[in-house]
């Protein structure tokens, strides 16, 4: 079998005009990543990752820390869905739903969620929509299947999206969809899932592990957003 070490990108911009850009911790978080696995002796094979610019500067902050430059595999099914689109059709049909703008970053979570249950049940006007939940997660399946094709015994490291991990533990763990908007909600900035693939098998080995940040000096650092 292979391992795959599954990284949620580092802290974004949250509230800033671009959100797909790393604050100054969020980089950090990546390089601290990067020197954790050096540390402990783990090694890549390869690096797959969205093609979304906070996975990037994160992957390019891992591989810092690991003092290490590896072929990079861009896969945009690793992307994030559009939660911005998602919340805004959410917010048509629900506008008393709507956080004030100075509102505490814990009711723009729980706008996510709502919407998110709303995307997964039908519930929002397709043609305002960039992809279904059934493509979000095909896309996913798909990702899955082409790490399952990576040659034994190789360790990849991927760099993506809160969504599209929770999507990944999901289908590896065979839970309800519902899990998945449960799951986004607690993956954290930099922190990572290991997988053991094979060729006819997928299993979670353990989930949003963040060693590195969890040191007393760096409590602090542990990010969601």
């Amino acid at each position: 079998m292979s391992e795959v070490y599954l990284v949620r990108h580092g802290q974004a911009s949250f509230g800033a005009a671009n959100y797909d850009q790393l604050s100054d911790l969020g980089y950090k978080q990546a390089v601290w990543l990067g020197e954790y696995f050096k540390e402990i002796g783990v090694q890549f094979n390869a690096v797959m990752q969205g093609d979304m610019k906070r996975h990037q500067q994160t992957a390019q902050g891992i591989c810092e820390g690991l003092g290490l430059d590896l072929p990079v595999d861009v896969q945009p099914g690793l992307n994030e869905f559009d939660f911005e689109k998602i919340s805004q059709s959410y917010l048509k049909i629900h506008p008393h739903d709507k956080p004030e703008k100075d509102a505490p970053r814990s009711d723009f979570y729980r706008l996510l969620k709502k919407a998110m249950f709303a995307w997964m049940n039908d519930e929002l006007p397709h043609q305002e929509l960039s992809e279904s939940w059934e493509m979000f997660e095909q896309r996913v399946r798909d990702v899955q299947k082409r790490l399952q094709q990576q040659p034994k015994g190789s360790n990849t490291l991927i760099v993506s999206s809160g969504g599209a991990i929770s999507m990944f533990v999901a289908l590896a763990m065979s839970m309800p969809k519902e899990q998945v908007v449960h799951l986004n909600m607690q993956t954290k900035n930099a922190g990572f899932s290991r997988f053991f693939v094979g060729r006819d098998a997928y299993h979670l080995s353990s989930f949003n592990n963040a060693p590195h940040l969890e040191t007393t000096q760096r409590k602090s650092s542990v990010t969601y957003s």
